[in-house]
């Protein structure tokens, strides 16, 4: 990988959102030049703008894709949007970086995978706990063999309340494709498969709730994601998803994730526990430590292994968009590729009906 390899390389943003501010920033720091915004909301363009001294504000999207100027653009818009717009940024000769979920399911994967098919762009999914330092000291000791053969994975999150934008595109399944399980189980799900070096999903057993965010105008929050409830919205997603995934061999995944739950403080450790017959760990995927398990010469050992002490989101976004330009280069692959995050996605489906269906189901 060159020294630089984000050096010289122009970026345009699509959404000019929260999650699009945390890009333009990460895209900066690794050395891009964020060069233009567009998003249908003037005022959110004019503050990216403001913050990026050079960002051109562009009218439209089709405006912004013409720009041949620009190498690369990054999606960060609702969900329902993220395929349409990548296809039309993949024929306009462009690399894309997409924001989490790939698709609002496998199938739109599919549909993107033959855009993806069609020219030499790189299309990286922004699944970016996968480029935390604690990610890459996990992985490093999975492959190590340390843990033998993992035959259990556990992952959780948890708001006690956070819905994120209750009554706007977040809480709507026409526009989201769901609740947490959709917004925060890709992550911990993605980054389960990636350490464990893609397993193949078998059968899923899955159950969704939804006990809190009905009564838009009544709904009690400690933390807001996307924006203020929204009276007279729309809330017809699950706001706790609990599921556990039979892989091939003798793995299984336990997930467990919530924007909302009556959760009192330290009932339960939210991260991912991997149990191997050898050693198993605990760590967050924001976190900066690793907690260990194992034996050595006939005792039980304890250890917490070393890793950078850099904050763990700023290293990862950062991380995220060194990766998108080295392979824009030719000098690795992305950090998460679309057929890997489709293995994912359909995890997530089979857990949606498995729930509907009330029983277990095939991936």
């Amino acid at each position: 990988m060159t020294a630089n390899p984000s050096a010289g390389l122009r970026l345009g943003l699509v959404g000019a959102g929260g999650i699009a501010e945390v890009h333009a920033d990460a895209a900066r720091r690794a050395g891009w030049t964020v060069a233009a915004v567009t998003d249908p909301r003037p005022p959110r363009t004019s503050v990216i703008a403001a913050a990026h001294p050079g960002c051109r504000e562009v009218g439209d999207l089709a405006t912004l894709l013409a720009d041949d100027s620009l190498d690369a653009v990054t999606i960060a818009t609702p969900n329902a949007t993220h395929v349409p717009i990548a296809e039309k940024a993949l024929a306009a000769g462009h690399h894309v970086l997409l924001e989490k979920p790939a698709g609002l399911n496998a199938a739109e994967c599919d549909r993107l995978a033959a855009a993806e098919a069609a020219g030499p762009q790189v299309l990286q999914i922004g699944l970016v706990c996968r480029s935390t330092p604690v990610a890459h000291a996990v992985r490093s000791i999975v492959e190590s063999g340390r843990l033998g053969t993992v035959y259990q994975a556990r992952a959780a999150l948890h708001r006690r309340r956070g819905i994120p934008g209750l009554g706007g595109w977040f809480t709507d399944r026409a526009q989201s494709g769901g609740g947490p399980l959709i917004d925060l189980g890709v992550h911990v799900i993605d980054l389960v498969l990636h350490l464990l070096g893609q397993p193949k999903a078998l059968r899923a057993s899955g159950a969704t709730y939804a006990h809190f965010g009905h009564d838009i105008e009544r709904y009690l929050h400690l933390e807001m994601w996307g924006g203020p409830p929204q009276a007279g919205g729309t809330f017809d997603v699950e706001d706790h998803a609990s599921a556990i995934v039979r892989f091939e061999g003798p793995l299984t995944l336990e997930v467990d994730v919530a924007w909302a739950a009556n959760l009192p403080d330290g009932a339960v450790r939210d991260g991912i526990v991997l149990l191997g017959d050898r050693g198993g760990l605990f760590f967050e995927p924001l976190g900066r430590e690793i907690k260990m398990a194992t034996e050595e010469g006939g005792r039980l050992v304890d250890m917490q292994p070393l890793i950078s002490p850099e904050d763990a989101g700023q290293a990862a976004w950062r991380r995220q968009y060194e990766v998108f330009a080295a392979a824009i280069r030719g000098e690795g692959k992305p950090a998460a590729t679309l057929a890997e995050c489709r293995c994912t996605q359909a995890i997530i489906d089979a857990i949606y009906r498995s729930s509907a269906e009330r029983r277990e189901v095939e991936v």
